[in-house]
């Protein structure tokens, strides 16, 4: 059997090993001596029960070492049988031959813990590793006993120390089955906890840290839990200043007759420290000025140790690091930290490349060479490229991040490009800078902003009055357009949870035979909520309006329209709303729209697709608010790949109010979900 004979003694133990609750508690199950096994009773059968084996027989041949034994018979030879150890007895003869077996573990049910300390056997069994393969009875016998040894040893780690676990084998024939009955006993518990030491972090200091070491008098004696509560209290240690605390070696005292156990763990605070200077090494060259603007901390600041973490991740982000070492330097007694960062370069060039297609959009294929420090630091030099059947563009973008301040982001980009749909057609000249703080897949922001200024010269043909008769016409414009959103949800590509909500403005002053000036302006909503654990339920809502000009004096690229893949599904790219005496749409000024759809991940495949009813609808009119009455609406479903950077979507809708130049269907490819 598998346990421990020891009574009423106390056992010390000091540190703690990495053994225990899935190979990761604590050695607080070292603190009862080795499992002690009861010699064998006169009689037993060693089949039944393979742990009262004759420890001084001799060995059986060991045929599971995990690969085939080598045939060194001859052709036609006929093998010798295996050789069965003869103390195993008759039974274990009728045995010879491989068969399948299964597991049952008994004993467990009435513990409160029990799913958690079946899973974590279940993940470490020999048994349960090779149930699906047939195995030699030796074999089985060997598996069995070793599991009984890890059960047991489990039990002990979450405080169980007087646990017996008993192995046994029934059965015979093709199939056995495997019974391990583990006999828990009572559950240890502490009956004190001490931290001495701590004390000199300060009264309310050491309250704090006291609290953070969960372990208190009164809980299991589980080890997992201990070393978690040293793991919390070094890190509350390093957040409360005190960069040089150290923890002592943990003396854990076990009495089994009691059923009780001591925890001693010294504790050195060390007195309270604050950041010194920050000296930079390796490439690329940043300054320390720059490593001091990037982290969210100045000389003289209380030291935290998340701080540095922050730091490190965030030297990281710029895309110019792959790995960034940072050394503390006490100072002063330990009073200062000083900061020794060392950087290693990541490829500084990035290829990138987008493959679209949209109903009334066509394929739309992108790509871009990014030199991400060709001025330092963190000047990078983007050049972009857009070919589709209808979008053609080429453009150059300065982007200097971490500008003035962390996370704010300064972007110079200079444009040319010829857009062709059914609205209309525009070749445009476009300059413009803007300062910006977004999100992405490393610091997911909660409130984002953007604030710049553009001038754009276009050449644009489309409907320029109300008798919908196109015509070209030449536009300087020159706008200042601001942004703001907020971001509650869980994900950028697939959020599953939370809200968005984002609003902005552009007021434009536009010259064609004169001036006049206008504001356009757009609000976005969406929600997401689970429903269950492969289910989402997400909804959006966008309104826009544009006041200060009539729909045909602005120029027909900055009017709103609706339609396409990330508005209304089931409707072409822009085919919703007024259209001209060719049937084409005109765009419009006030807009309104909204989505509904399930996103319903399948079991199937692995959970790597899902699903997607929706329904969509919108209005566009030339008013300046949207009209309630001209609805169109569309239903349809989506199919989701969910790869590792994001959900792939392929949208296919259908329109309900369908109108002369709207296709039955219309599908929609993209990266992310809709919205």
């Amino acid at each position: 059997m598998s346990g421990r004979g020891l009574t009423n003694t106390v056992v010390r133990l000091l540190g703690a090993a990495a053994i225990g609750l899935a190979g990761e508690s604590a050695g607080l199950a070292q603190a009862v001596a080795p499992p002690q096994s009861p010699p064998a009773a006169a009689g037993s059968d060693p089949l039944t029960n393979p742990a009262e084996l004759d420890p001084s027989a001799p060995l059986a041949p060991l045929p599971d070492l995990g690969v085939d034994w080598p045939d060194v018979t001859t052709p036609g030879e006929t093998p010798p049988p295996p050789q069965i150890d003869s103390t195993i007895g008759a039974k274990v003869q009728d045995s010879i031959g491989e068969r399948h077996y299964s597991l049952t573990v008994e004993g467990l049910g009435g513990l409160g813990d029990s799913a958690v300390l079946l899973a974590a056997f279940r993940k470490q069994s020999a048994l349960e590793a090779g149930r699906k393969k047939a195995a030699n009875v030796a074999q089985i016998a060997r598996r069995s006993q070793s599991d009984s040894d890890l059960l047991a040893e489990i039990l002990r780690s979450q405080g169980y120390y007087d646990a017996m676990v008993d192995p046994r084998i029934e059965g015979s024939g093709a199939s056995l089955q495997v019974i391990l009955t583990a006999a828990a006993g009572e559950q240890y518990h502490f009956a004190s906890v001490d931290l001495p030491g701590l004390d000199a972090a300060g009264l309310e200091d050491s309250a704090k840290l006291r609290a953070a070491f969960s372990v208190k008098a009164g809980d299991p004696v589980i080890a997992s839990q201990v070393i978690a509560g040293g793991t919390e209290l070094t890190r509350k240690l390093g957040e409360e200043g005190f960069a040089g605390a150290k923890l002592g070696d943990q003396a854990i005292e076990v009495n089994h007759s009691t059923h009780l156990a001591t925890l001693v763990l010294p504790v050195d605070p060390g007195p309270v420290a604050h950041f010194g200077t920050i000296t930079v090494s390796g490439t690329p060259p940043f300054s320390a000025r720059h490593v001091g603007l990037i982290a969210r901390f100045k000389a003289g600041d209380q030291f935290r140790r998340s701080r540095i973490d922050d730091l490190r991740r965030a030297l990281i982000a710029t895309g110019l690091i792959s790995n960034a070492t940072i050394s503390t330097v006490p100072a002063d007694g330990g009073r200062t930290v000083d900061l020794a960062v060392k950087l290693e370069p990541a490829p500084s060039h990035t290829i990138a490349g987008e493959l679209g297609y949209g109903t009334g959009q066509g394929v739309r294929v992108e790509g871009s060479w990014t030199d991400r420090n060709f001025f330092n630091p963190e000047g990078a030099l983007t050049v972009r490229g857009v070919l589709g059947t209808a979008e053609q563009l080429a453009a150059v973008q300065l982007r200097r991040s971490n500008f003035l301040q962390r996370d704010q982001t300064l972007n110079l980009q200079a444009l040319a490009s010829h857009q062709k749909f059914d609205a209309y057609e525009a070749r445009t000249v476009k300059v413009g800078a803007n300062i910006e703080r977004q999100s992405n897949f490393i610091w997911h922001k909660k409130w984002t902003w953007n604030a710049g200024a553009e001038v754009l010269a276009t050449d644009e043909r489309g409907a320029f009055d109300t008798s919908g008769i196109k015509d070209t016409r030449t536009f300087l414009i020159a706008a200042l357009p601001a942004g703001l959103g907020y971001d509650g949800s869980d994900s950028l590509l697939d959020p599953t949870r939370g809200f968005r909500l984002s609003a902005w403005l552009s007021p434009e002053i536009s010259a064609h035979g004169g001036h006049f000036t206008y504001a356009r302006t757009q609000v976005d909503a969406s929600a997401y909520r689970p429903v269950s654990d492969r289910v989402v339920v997400a909804g959006r809502v966008r309104v826009g309006t544009i006041f200060g000009a009539g729909v045909y004096d602005i120029a027909p690229s900055r009017r709103f329209y609706s339609g396409g893949g990330g508005s209304v599904r089931g409707y072409g790219y822009q085919r919703l709303g007024p259209k001209d005496v060719d049937g084409d749409p005109t765009g419009g000024r006030g807009l309104a729209e909204f989505s509904l759809e399930a996103r319903i991940r399948l079991r199937q495949f692995g959970g790597n697709f899902g699903i997607v009813p929706f329904v969509d609808g919108g209005s566009l009119s030339t008013a300046t608010m949207p009209s309630l009455k001209d609805w169109k609406f569309a239903v349809g479903v989506g199919l989701r790949y969910y790869s590792s950077f994001g959900p792939i979507r392929i949208d296919l809708g259908v329109p309900l109010n369908r109108e002369q130049g709207d296709g039955p269907v219309a599908v929609s490819v993209s990266l992310g979900q809709a919205f």
